[in-house]
């Protein structure tokens, strides 16, 4: 299995209603696509480090699934919705479990 993790700063200017649907749209994400066992998403809750947002979480059953998910237009849609509510930054790991 794959375990992917994203974390993502916006702008100052991006509302606490557009994060809250940056997460739901990544979570109808599993709705739609094939090879995710497991996916969550939400704010960042951490005192010590508020600088990104949101956090993003989706585990694959394989590599395939992780592959096919980058390119699929469901989660080009709402990486695209990322870009337009103001995001500044974002990193992503993977990690073979």
């Amino acid at each position: 299995m794959i375990q992917r993790i994203v974390l993502v700063k916006f702008s100052e200017d991006t509302t606490a209603d557009q994060l809250l649907e940056v997460i739901e749209r990544f979570k109808a994400l599993k709705e739609h696509l094939t090879g995710i066992v497991e996916l969550h998403a939400g704010l960042n809750i951490s005192e010590r480090n508020k600088e990104y947002q949101v956090v993003l979480m989706v585990r694959f059953e394989d590599r395939a699934s992780l592959d096919a998910y980058v390119t699929d237009p469901n989660h080009q849609a709402v990486a695209n919705y990322i870009k337009e509510v103001g995001r500044v930054d974002s990193i992503g790991v993977d990690i073979e479990i």
